[in-house]
């Protein structure tokens, strides 16, 4: 069938701003054909949704009194956006622009994992689990610096992300599910024998419903989280696999629906969104684990509009101050 739709052809291969292209990598998106100034314009504009999200988040944790370990790991996102968005439109110096767009990643969930496992321990357990963590982040940009192989930068950024993820879920079903968090009739009954604090029937049955309602909507947001990270793990497959195949159908149907076969982009769009997600996800987690969960609330109405961890209406300036300072 005959493509039917409005289209300009591709137009042909021009020299670049940037030109010779110094970068190990190139991805299946043809260079500067759009402008000789982006290498690869869809790439590149992609990160403008990841840096976009990296400031909003910021400005979140800001004005919500978050904990101080969720900016730094924003400003770590905004600065894998950052790198990315300079990377694509050059194909230049794998030092320190390719790294930054790579090893980014790696110190962000660094961070996360940080935020994780710190998390009610001493001050000598946080601080020695900072110094192995940064150890880590240090070994794998010298390693990955020697080897020059993505393969290890992918799997490194797997590994670290499957921890954590997987660690952050055990302590939201832990944390937030009644029957593992003691808020059943006949763990109320024992605390009550032993002389210990019990609330009341009716405190007790709104935690218990609050707090499963509250699981349910992180369930969503871990399961939609993932989604977009394997989904677009897996368009970008497709896109180093049938490259060939693929740029032929870009330019079958031309411009600007061609732009829709850009499978990196795809990539740069879902995992910034399923990243974004989790760090928000780890936000909510946080508040709950300090049981501040009347405190603050999400604000998602639609899924395919941006989560927020808010302030709840009526809460002191005294517990803002609080969450700031903990870490």
């Amino acid at each position: 069938m005959t493509w039917s739709l409005p289209s300009f052809p591709y137009p042909p291969a021009k020299d670049g701003y940037w030109e010779p292209v110094t970068s190990t990598l190139n991805w299946c998106e043809e260079d500067y054909y759009a402008t000789e100034y982006a290498a690869e314009i869809v790439n590149a504009l992609t990160n403008l949704m990841f840096m976009w999200l990296g400031v909003q988040g910021i400005l979140s944790c800001r004005r919500n009194g978050h904990d101080q370990i969720f900016t730094v790991a924003l400003l770590g996102y905004l600065i894998v956006g950052t790198g990315s968005f300079f990377f694509h439109s050059t194909l230049k110096c794998k030092y320190p622009m390719q790294l930054v767009d790579e090893l980014s990643m790696i110190y962000t969930t660094c961070l996360m994992a940080y935020a994780l496992f710190s998390y009610a321990r001493s001050t000598t357990v946080r601080i020695w689990l900072g110094l192995s963590l940064a150890g880590l982040a240090v070994f794998i940009t010298l390693y990955y610096h020697y080897l020059q192989d993505p393969v290890f930068h992918q799997n490194a950024y797997a590994l670290l992300t499957t921890v954590v993820v997987l660690r952050s879920m055990y302590i939201m079903e832990v944390t937030l599910r009644p029957k593992w968090r003691h808020s059943t009739e006949e763990d109320r009954l024992a605390r009550q024998k032993k002389g210990l604090p019990v609330p009341t029937k009716e405190r007790q049955h709104y935690e218990n419903v609050r707090d499963a309602k509250t699981l349910k909507t992180m369930w969503f947001m871990v399961t939609y989280g993932l989604s977009m990270f394997l989904g677009g793990f897996f368009i970008w497959n497709l896109d180093n696999i049938f490259c060939s195949e693929i740029r032929r159908m870009r330019r079958s149907v031309g411009l600007p629906w061609g732009i829709f076969l850009e499978g990196h982009g795809w990539w740069h769009v879902m995992t910034g969104i399923g990243a974004y997600l989790y760090i928000v996800w780890g936000i909510w987690l946080r508040h709950c684990l300090n049981n501040r969960q009347d405190e603050y609330h999400l604000r998602w109405a639609h899924f395919w509009q941006i989560p927020e961890v808010v302030r709840t209406s009526g809460a002191t300036s005294g517990n803002v101050t609080r969450a700031k300072k903990s870490t």
